[in-house]
This record gives C-alpha cells, structure tokens and sequence, in this order.
C-alpha cells in the first residue's frame, strides 16, 4: 500500500508505525513543516508554513482556525505537488492537532483518511478550569475554547477514521464522531525499559551517583508546569524531605510552557513554585536535571523508588508507562487518564490532584517501605508489558488496523 504520513514535527506519534510499514515493503512518504530539524528516514515531503504573520490581534477569537486553515492550505499545495510527481496514498494518516489534513481529500479524494485525535478540548469538564487556582472562566475564554475545535470537527468530518491512545482520551471527542474512533496506543519498549538492579544516575553537577535500590524520588514533565501537576509536586516537598531524611529527589524537565496559561511576567513556573517553597526545603536533595536524552532518562527510571506522575484531564505522558515498565513505583493523579491504568492499590498509588497531605503521605510511606511495594512494582510492568508493550502488541494493532483499510 502506499501511505502518507503527516506531522509537522514529523515522526511525533508516527515514529514507531512508518518505520515498519517502509520495513514491510509499503510505500511510506511523510509530509512535515520545511522547518522540521528531525531526521526523516523514509521519502518525504516539505511545506512552507506561510500564517507566521496570524495573530489575536488581526483574527480575534479566530485566530486558532486562521492557523489551521492556513496550515492546511499550505500542506495541501505540497501534496499537490507530490500527486503531479505520480504519488496517490491509499492512506492519509494526519494529526489532527495543527490542521495539516484539513485539504488533503481535495487533492486526493479517493484515499483512506485517518485522522490522530489524541485530545478534544472543551471548556468544561476537562483540563480547562480543572484547577481553580489558575481560572479560566471568562466569556473569552470559553468562546476561545470552543472556536479552536471548529478546525478539528472539519478534519473529522470527511475522515474515514480516528485513532487515540487511551478509551478515556477517544471519548472526548463528540458522540457523533464516536463511531470513527479506534483505541490504539503508541506502545512503550518494555523490552529496553526494564527494571536493572545495576543502574545508576549521575548528578554531575554535584558529584553524587544515585543507584537502584536507593530512597529516590523521581517527577518527568516536558516543562515544569500546573498542567502536569508540578506545583503540587513542589509543595509536598517541604513534609516529605523533612520525614525522609536521606531522600533524593530528581526532577526532569524544561523551563519553558508547554500547556496552559504562562507564568508572571519574566519568570517560569520553575521559579515559582521553587520560591515558594524554598526556605523549607533542602536544596543539597532536590536536584532539577532539565532535559535529558533517552539513556540518561531510562536510567534515571531505573534507579527511582517512586515516581509522582500528575497531569490535569488531559493527554497522558509516555512517561508515566515508561516509569511502570522500569519497575517504578507509579503515585499517580486520580484523573481519568491516569486512572484508565493505574488500579489503586494494585499496579500503584492514586491520589487526588488536589491532596497535598495525601501527596505526601502516599510518597513518605512508599520511600519508607519499598519492600511492601514490590507486588505493585511488578504488577505495574506486567500491565506495561501486557497492554502497551510496543513491539508485541501496539505496533502489531496499528499494522492491522492501517493494511485493513485496504
């Protein structure tokens, strides 16, 4: 068959399934933003994004649209090219996020499209105003919120199917569009990602290597932010290392914003929250690691006793199934997509978002008796390995999803 993938960070989700498509003799092209800095290793195309100059100044509340529109105008021009060049897909398979298939059925109207829905926003009821200390509420916003679905529901419209990761992210979407959902994730490789009794951390900075079976605490986000629930992390802190007194906590991720609404003028949500509680904490073991590359980053899940993973209801991190398949002690949020894996007491812990005793509480009693844990610490990779093992069960799901369109 022949597929073309679409991305404008091209892989993104797709890093897994073009691959072994090209491997199983498909013809695989992916079409991505010309200025995509990532290595592509299958044929592909590029195209020109030209709505820099769209902004809430000149679209108001239709500023989002005015980008998707714009981006999908400028990717369907590139697919217009690649039809003149003898290229027709059986199968277009876009993300829906940035608008980028919105008009890829007018170039090829006879092709398979599948859409990657992974979220659907809505200003209630979800990640939007789930936190009251940061409100969202206003008119504005609300209308804001619901004009950036109106790219969306175009590009559900004409699709043949969509695919999400989770059952709890698929129902997001709008009833009517339910029909078009397959639940298919991504998948984590828990053949790499595994509990090494021999791991070690170095914190170079400091001259200190953590090991497994050390008392560690270990946070991933992208950025360090509400969404993910770093403040909550932070102020549990103060309790924590004040009753675990050899405790070391490793917090990964960047200083800039990924999702929600941006810090005060000038400073980060880093910042912020470590201001907070900085005169009550010891700075010798929190150790802030920034971004790091995919070794470094499995290691440190090698060697982490407990893992506080926390997110809005929202889109759920790789890393939280990364964390289960080392080994890792998962306290996670009671919020639905956490929850679609994490059965309390069992593969892990679940707290409320909002429980800062609860918070520290669940993770001084995990760092303290890690022996009462190891059932949930196995249990935890078994449902990684069972559900989204990525080699033997998603990319397998996915390949037989995708060849039975045609």
């Amino acid at each position: 068959m022949k597929i073309l993938f679409v991305h404008q960070n091209y892989p993104g989700q797709f890093l897994h399934i073009a691959p072994v498509m090209a491997q199983r003799g498909h013809h695989v092209v992916a079409l991505t933003a010309a200025k995509n800095p990532r290595t592509i290793t299958v044929d592909n195309a590029r195209y020109q994004y030209s709505g820099s100059s769209i902004n809430s100044q000149n679209f108001g509340i239709s500023t989002h649209y005015a980008e998707r529109a714009t981006r999908g105008m400028d990717a369907a021009r590139a697919a217009a090219k690649l039809k003149e060049a003898g290229f027709s897909p059986d199968v277009i398979f876009s993300h829906i996020g940035w608008g980028e298939g919105l008009f890829l059925k007018e170039v090829w109207p006879d092709a398979k499209k599948v859409v990657y829905a992974e979220f659907f926003y809505a200003p209630r009821g979800r990640d939007t105003n789930f936190d009251h200390e940061f409100p969202n509420d206003s008119l504005r916003s609300a209308a804001w919120i619901r004009a950036r679905t109106g790219a969306m529901l175009l590009d559900l419209n004409d699709a043949d199917h969509a695919v999400a990761p989770t059952r709890w992210q698929a129902s997001t979407l709008p009833d009517y569009h339910q029909h078009l959902m397959k639940v298919i994730h991504e998948g984590v490789r828990t053949d790499l990602v595994k509990p090494d009794p021999s791991a070690s951390f170095t914190l170079p900075q400091k001259n200190i290597t953590l090991k497994a079976g050390d008392e560690v605490l270990t946070y991933v986000g992208r950025n360090l932010e509400p969404y993910r629930g770093y403040h909550i992390l932070m102020r549990s802190l103060p309790k924590i290392l004040q009753e675990r007194p050899n405790a070391q906590v490793v917090i990964v991720g960047g200083d800039s914003l990924s999702y929600g609404a941006r810090a005060p003028e000038g400073k980060s949500w880093k910042e912020v929250f470590l201001n907070e509680v900085s005169d009550r904490i010891d700075h010798n073991r929190v150790h802030f690691v920034g971004m790091l590359d995919y070794q470094r980053f499995m290691s440190l899940l090698q060697i982490s006793r407990v893992h506080a993973y926390l997110t809005y209801p929202f889109v759920l991190s790789w890393s939280m199934l990364e964390a289960m398949s080392a080994g890792a002690l998962v306290v996670g949020s009671n919020t639905p997509p956490v929850a679609e894996v994490i059965n309390h007491g069992k593969n892990g812990l679940l707290v409320d978002f909002f429980d800062l005793p609860g918070w520290s509480n669940a993770i001084i009693d995990a760092l303290a008796r890690p022996e009462h844990y190891l059932g949930m610490r196995a249990a935890a990779r078994q449902t990684a390995i069972e559900r989204y093992d990525q080699q033997k069960i998603c990319v397998p799901q996915m390949l037989g999803f995708l060849e039975g369109l045609v």
